[in-house]
């Protein structure tokens, strides 16, 4: 028999009292601890202030089965997706059941404390392919992360919370639940419709909300998270000023902005459950939903990996277990002849109808160009224009890659001096060798630690990027995989120009500068790519090079002559 859950409204949070916190503090001395990612930082806070209710800590096993096979809690509540802690092998073989682990942030801030009750070994495979419908990282960016990011046991039990999780922007936005609950009350509001979003929001935004709140009579919640970044994402601080200034544009007294630190998984009709069960202990009494919510391709124009229209379906199935009102999005669209925008699936034969999608808005504010009032709020429009400045003002990365001997060094140096002379941006050569000898002297040439040297390139190549300076980077990078979490990760802040020096075999032989090829055909090196290791060309660069057929300098002309073409030179 199905146990419906208890949602309260007023339930309460898992912080102790004061004096516990002390006591807690002092016990806590001799308790092995461990130290939480972004991921499990956001899941924390969502335990802590009971947006997660009716969980009052991570996962025992029992529960974590349940919710895999039922969607349910062992009493029947529903729960669509676990939340584990999970930790390394080394320190899961130092606990034992009917311990004390302390839980901290990543600068060693104790936030809580977890009463060990299960330590297991999950099956990652499954667990991927129930959640999320698929265990292949390529076809689903949110399994590639679940895997990158997922140690390899969980440890289940209740918490007792010390301490919050300390936010220092924006803290009047950070609101918990009991804190939703307060304002609703004292502003009357009996109905509240929860918009859950992570992008920016736009004139269409506001007709789509403001219909749904009016045939709902509900007041409105607009809930973006601010938990994991994405690829792509625009800078959160950008977002919430543009979500200030959205507000603003709605009636006195009908919405409210608060911020919850939700960590997104992607995972489709599960996802958007859970979301509706922490809308709904928020206070709210209805939830927005669109077609593709949940889905890791929304909004980007590729095809959805799940079925459009599913995740409204899933949660239309339960809302009764979850006690919260399913509103169908609309999708609203400006007509010209009108000047209004209407919806849809109300456009009638011969309507000129005008649309903006988010590529052509971020190409109109990388070539300053005009974004029409009829799309955006013009004060919305200036925050933008700070995120998403003109590309000739704009930070990007170079990054050479290819075979020893390719080229990439010398073109890279001829870069270098070029860029100097122009003199316009901060420029960074990040060399391989010199990134080997200065930030990688530790790393051997294995693949998994080639694969960390890519990426602690990249993360200096992104910084610099972001603060509108230029890297080129010149490493061999011989996999795509990190190479393109490079390009993923620097594409959030500028420009990423891949430059593939396809340079042949047999030439990069022919020079050998170092003496690696020789060593290899001898026998008396190892793992050399190109000879025992594999070189993945890059599937689609920017540009390919052979610098057997051109000098540095027409190389460098290549190089030049698409950023020109692109709009980062002038």
């Amino acid at each position: 028999m199905t146990v419906k859950p208890q949602f309260s409204p007023y339930a309460e949070s898992l912080l102790v009292h004061f004096r516990r916190v002390e006591s807690i503090k002092s016990e806590s001395v001799s308790y092995p601890s461990v130290d939480l990612g972004v991921r499990q930082l956001c899941d924390l806070e969502l335990l802590v202030n009971r947006a997660f209710y009716p969980l009052q800590g991570f996962m025992t096993r029992d529960e974590y089965e349940s919710v895999l096979e039922h969607m349910r809690l062992p009493d029947g509540a529903l729960w669509p997706i676990p939340i584990c802690l999970d930790v390394t092998e080394k320190l899961a073989s130092s606990l034992a059941t009917g311990e004390s682990l302390a839980i901290r942030d990543g600068e060693g801030f104790m936030l809580a404390v977890l009463h060990v009750e299960d330590i297991w070994q999950p099956d990652l495979g499954r667990e991927a392919e129930v959640v999320y419908g698929t265990r292949d990282p390529a076809r689903h960016p949110g399994v590639r992360a679940f895997f990158e990011e997922t140690k390899p046991w969980y440890v289940g039990g209740k918490i007792e919370g010390l301490h919050l999780p300390q936010h220092y922007d924006f803290p009047e936005l950070r609101l918990t639940p009991s804190e939703t609950h307060r304002i609703f009350s004292q502003n009357g509001w009996r109905k509240v419709i929860g918009f859950h979003t992570r992008d920016n929001l736009h004139c269409a935004h506001k007709e789509m909300i403001l219909r749904a709140a009016r045939e709902a009579g509900a007041s409105i919640l607009l809930h973006p998270v601010v938990g994991r970044p994405r690829s792509g994402d625009l800078d959160y601080f950008t977002l919430v000023h543009c979500y200030k200034q959205f507000v603003q544009k709605f009636p006195r007294n009908m919405i409210r902005l608060g911020l919850t630190p939700f960590a997104e998984r992607f995972a489709g009709p599960r996802e958007v459950l859970l979301q509706a069960i922490v809308r709904k202990n928020f206070g709210c009494t209805h939830y927005m939903v669109s077609e593709d919510q949940g889905d890791p391709f929304a909004a980007n124009g590729q095809d959805l990996f799940y079925p459009r229209g599913s995740a409204q379906e899933v949660l239309a199935e339960h809302v009764g277990d979850i006690g919260i009102t399913m509103v169908p999005i609309r999708r609203m669209v400006y007509v010209e002849d009108k000047s209004q925008y209407i919806a849809v699936d109300e456009v009638q034969p011969g309507m000129s109808v005008k649309e903006i999608s988010s590529v052509e808005l971020r190409r109109r504010l990388m070539e300053d160009l005009e974004i029409p009032d009829w799309y955006s709020f013009p004060e919305v429009v200036a925050e933008l224009r700070k995120a998403y400045p003109p590309r000739h003002r704009q930070g990007f990365t170079i990054f050479l890659t290819g075979l020893s001997g390719a080229g990439k060094s010398t073109l890279a140096k001829v870069l270098l001096a070029k860029f100097m002379e122009m003199s316009d941006r901060p420029v960074t050569l990040l060399d391989g060798d010199i990134v080997r000898k200065n930030l990688s002297s530790e790393l051997s040439f294995s693949r998994e630690h080639r694969e960390l040297n890519i990426r602690r390139i990249g993360f200096v190549a992104s910084e610099i990027t972001k603060n509108g300076g230029i890297a080129i980077c010149a490493p061999i990078a011989p996999y795509e995989e990190p190479r393109q979490i490079v390009r993923e990760l620097i594409q959030g802040y500028g420009g990423f120009i891949e430059v593939h020096m396809c340079t042949p075999l047999s030439v990069c032989e022919m020079r050998d500068r170092k003496g690696i090829y020789a060593k290899a055909r001898a026998g008396l090196m190892k793992g050399v790519t190109g000879v025992d290791d594999p070189y993945i060309a890059p599937s689609n660069p920017e540009l390919r090079i052979d610098t057997s057929e051109m000098t540095p300098t027409e190389a460098a002309q290549e190089v030049f002559l698409y950023l020109e073409e692109q709009g980062y030179i002038r």
